[in-house]
């Protein structure tokens, strides 16, 4: 997977053994040129952000999600900047992605995938990828059935940091679980192959927080990829969130560069030109697809006159390769 952008905040970027983030390093780049990240640099930190944001969701009276981890993230990476984790902290510190708090959006976006992973097991699914899984936890938060694998695919460090986090207190899967440390511009259908993925199963992808740092060709590549390793009923759900700029004024984002270092004007991909539907419908997908707006109305929440454009113009997209789906065998 090509081009995915990064930004590495001024030579700060976590040592790879280091969990607390409280050992320094310089930005690492490998052999191939690619610069990868750890959990406070780059993409990484706004991996930490949509922790936040999951944890303040997670007090909410009303919440649409309830993530006990989310919290223990935020505060295992030491961060010089704190982010909140309560609701009654949100006035008094910020995140590199502000709109996330502010319209509630994680906590629309959480419960609609999450509806999308209960369904899809419901309907007899068992295994499953995350891609770009960050800080994902619903292999330990959601209920799986007997014989559910889950795959999770990110950046080895960030990977690391998350199951060295879980471990220490004492979280346990629900399901077979299998990381899969290896950055998504690389090979990683090979890395998830031979982590024991089965092609010739029907699987759940979930495309969460992904795309908006994907140009639309990358997009393409990474959905031809997801394709050509998907069994007949296999499903996908992908989270194509545009024009996010627009919710942010320019003393946010500058907030967040001077505080983490991470340019959000150099992480995103803010355009219009890119299409899950239609490319998933010409891979020969049967598609659906809801604006993001009309999720936050039906779920109660509707979005702020701020948010209005970058909600309006995202949405979620769900499909299904047709044909008759072979039966899942017990693992």
């Amino acid at each position: 997977m090509a081009n995915v952008r990064h930004a590495v905040p001024r030579g700060q970027t976590n040592h790879p053994d280091d969990v607390d983030g409280s050992h320094r390093v310089d930005g690492l780049a490998s052999t191939d040129g690619l610069v990868d990240w750890d959990i406070t640099t780059g993409v990484g930190i706004t991996a930490l952000a949509v922790a936040a944001a999951r944890a303040v969701e997670s007090g909410q009276p009303d919440a649409m999600c309830d993530d006990p981890w989310a919290a223990a993230f935020v505060r295992a990476a030491h961060l010089p900047h704190p982010m909140p984790t309560t609701p009654a902290e949100v006035g008094d510190h910020a995140l590199p992605d502000t709109w996330m708090l502010t319209n509630r959006y994680l906590g629309i976006r959480t419960k609609f995938l999450d509806a999308v992973v209960t369904g899809a097991l419901a309907d007899g699914i068992r295994q499953t990828v995350i891609l770009a899984a960050g800080l994902d936890t619903r292999a330990f938060r959601l209920s799986w059935p007997a014989g559910s694998t889950v795959f999770e695919i990110d950046q080895p460090r960030v990977l690391a940091f998350k199951l060295a986090v879980l471990r220490a207190r004492g979280a346990v899967a629900g399901c077979v679980h299998h990381p899969v440390p290896v950055d998504l511009r690389r090979d990683w259908a090979m890395s998830l192959r031979a982590t024991g993925f089965d092609p010739d199963t029907p699987t759940l992808w979930l495309v969460e927080g992904l795309t908006p740092y994907l140009p639309a060709q990358a997009e393409l590549q990474l959905l031809a990829g997801v394709d050509a390793h998907s069994a007949p009923g296999s499903r996908i759900a992908v989270e194509e969130a545009r024009s996010i700029l627009t919710a942010v004024s320019d003393a946010e984002l500058d907030g967040a560069r001077d505080r983490w270092g991470v340019d959000m004007r150099a992480l995103v991909h803010d355009d219009d030109d890119r299409d899950a539907a239609g490319v998933l419908r010409g891979l020969g997908w049967t598609v659906s697809a809801e604006g993001i707006a009309a999720v936050a109305r039906r779920y109660g929440h509707p979005v702020a006159d701020a948010f209005a454009v970058t909600a309006q113009a995202s949405q979620f997209v769900t499909a299904e390769r047709p044909g008759a789906a072979a039966p899942t065998r017990p693992r």
